[in-house]
């Protein structure tokens, strides 16, 4: 679930710099791209908390240390990506 999820906030924020590209209303795209994100992220901690309960450690030491790597630097750039256009915007009104 996680990864549809995953793909699913991608081609949102691709969809919001698409649409604030063409000088469309982008805020939709937008918060349906942070949406997603944290959507993904909630999706991946509920899939690990099987692994908690199944108290499966080896599982549990050999992938939460790289997914934490990831799901911060990927959140990161989803938030910059996402609110790029606002910053955009804003500095093309000055």
């Amino acid at each position: 679930m996680w990864m549809i999820l995953g793909v699913m906030a991608i081609a949102a924020t691709f969809i919001n710099l698409y649409m604030y590209s063409a000088g469309k209303d982008y805020k939709l795209a937008m918060a349906m791209g942070l949406s997603f994100t944290a959507l993904t992220i909630c999706a991946d901690y509920s899939y690990l908390t099987r692994w908690v309960e199944a108290e499966d450690w080896a599982a549990l030491s050999d992938v939460i240390p790289g997914m934490a790597r990831a799901f911060w630097l990927l959140t990161i750039v989803s938030i910059l990506l996402n609110i790029a256009p606002i910053f955009l915007d804003m500095k093309r009104k000055k």
